[in-house]
């Protein structure tokens, strides 16, 4: 459990750090261009994932809230989990805590990663959304292909 404190701790001060620093130096729905690829365009989520249910984001947020109870539940209460199982799930519990807590503190999540000329792709995220992704695509990739099944299976 102390990898995974560690971990989930570690993503939310970097998220946490970085939308900071977005937020002090990057003025609301504005953009700075890194590249013609990369775009620092800052906005504020006040819905869910993709920017779904505007003005419902302080119900996103319960619900983040209570689902990350339940990933720190079943860790404490699982028997034979891996080491890097205790790390993805810290790389996803601090993202969503990180969007949780920018919706206490600013009424909407931070975002501001632009990313440009992908066909179809118009959305911008933030550092928070990369942990969380980090953390559920190993499991997932690792679960598939690397699950053995008990006797009972």
């Amino acid at each position: 459990m102390i990898v995974f404190f560690a971990t989930a701790t570690s993503v939310l001060l970097l998220s946490q750090g970085i939308g900071f620093w977005v937020n002090s130096n990057i003025d609301l729905n504005s953009t700075l261009e890194i590249n013609s690829f990369i775009h620092f365009t800052h906005i504020r989520n006040y819905g869910g994932v993709f920017g779904l249910a505007q003005g419902s984001g302080m119900l996103f947020g319960i619900v983040s809230l209570v689902i990350l109870g339940g990933v720190a539940a079943y860790l404490w209460l699982a028997g034979n989990l891996q080491r890097y199982e205790y790390v993805c799930f810290g790389f996803v519990v601090g993202g969503g805590a990180s969007n949780i807590l920018d919706r206490l503190l600013h009424g909407g999540v931070i975002d501001f990663i632009d990313i440009q000329h992908i066909p179809y792709w118009n959305y911008v995220f933030n550092t928070a959304d990369v942990m969380i992704h980090l953390g559920i695509w190993p499991l997932l990739i690792l679960s598939f292909f690397f699950h053995k099944p008990s006797a009972a299976e």
